[in-house]
């Protein structure tokens, strides 16, 4: 006979916190609980949520990926100048080139988080260093592959990608919330989600115990690789452009996501659900700011001040249950 599990307040202190917010926002200024506003906040923040969903995955495997930012600015590239290759050589129009072009990045995005994997599997180097230096050099090609300009090669229909509503809700929203059911269900429920939490864990340990540490660290680097590539096509089609300047910073927004949702750098704890309550906590606080008017410098300064707020309450309540 099992006992049932005791609620514990500290369990649920971010989704109370996110609470307080929107409440305080709301009685500040009554447009901010408009449907359309909310679905304005999925959609701002699926850009970033998508690869903070597929960074769970390494954060609570133990490792990191500093290079997402320029992975997105790269694999936008990518899609431009393939479409726009096999349209100006008449091997394909522009209309289905595009689809050539994302089947391009996507591979390109696996080989590189398989490379990224392989450095750190045979070298033993921190994932740390390793994506620290892929920052660099994934936006130095970038930059080539582009000329350093923007790439418009586009079919109008991409538009609709990133820019167009089903039964009106925007698609990045749909997007976001399609690919946080699909790493929830491989976290909870598959045998590689078990053994990303036990590599995580223990990688010792888990050795031990027959698990095939080469291949969990190998799917958890190029997870948030392929959702940058998710995120490039969804940014690219927004505006109908590719840019080796897209995606600058978009580490320091999915990072924390993960971090505020109770995740540890340490790796073997957290919840995939957890970074998606810090994705909407970051994109309800940005929302909220701008909708208050307050000055744009000033919000970094509040924003910052609460991803640390954030981020030490979870410690301390994370250390809190490890020494209870």
């Amino acid at each position: 006979m099992t006992s049932k599990r005791k609620f514990r307040f500290d369990d649920y202190i971010l989704e109370l916190v996110l609470l307080v917010i929107i409440v305080v926002i709301a009685l500040l200024t009554p447009n901010f609980m408009s449907p359309q506003n909310l679905l304005n906040v999925l959609r701002n923040v699926s850009l970033q949520g998508v690869i903070a969903l597929g960074l769970t995955m390494t954060i609570i495997g133990g490792e990191i990926d500093l290079s997402i930012g320029s992975s997105v600015a790269l694999y936008g590239v990518i899609v431009a100048k393939v479409t726009g290759w096999l349209a100006e050589s008449n091997i394909m129009p522009m209309e289905y080139g595009v689809l050539v072009g994302i089947l391009v990045a996507f591979i390109f995005s696996i080989i590189i988080g398989s490379i990224i994997a392989w450095l750190h599997i045979k070298f033993k180097m921190p994932t740390f260093i390793i994506t620290l230096a892929a920052l660099s050099i994934l936006y130095g090609l970038a930059a080539l592959l582009s000329n350093g300009f923007p790439i418009t090669t586009f079919p109008m229909w991409y538009n609709n990608i990133g820019a167009g509503r089903f039964l009106g809700i925007p698609i990045p929203a749909i997007v976001l919330i399609v690919v946080f059911f699909i790493v929830f269900f491989i976290m909870k429920y598959t045998r590689v989600g078990r053994e990303i939490y036990a590599v995580g864990g223990n990688a010792e340990a888990a050795r031990l115990c027959g698990i095939n540490i080469k291949k969990i660290k190998t799917i958890y680097m190029i997870a948030p690789q392929i959702l940058a590539c998710v995120s490039a096509i969804l940014l690219s089609s927004q505006v109908m452009s590719a840019s080796s300047q897209f995606g600058k910073g978009y580490e320091m927004t999915a990072i924390p996501s993960v971090i505020i949702g109770g995740a540890a750098l340490s790796g073997g704890i957290g919840t995939v659900w957890g970074t998606f309550l810090g994705i909407i906590f970051l994109g309800v606080i940005s929302n909220g700011m701008t909708i208050l008017n307050i000055n744009e410098f000033t919000q970094y300064i509040v924003k910052g001040s609460l991803i640390i707020i954030a981020v030490t309450v979870n410690t301390t309540l994370l250390n809190r249950k490890q020494g209870a």
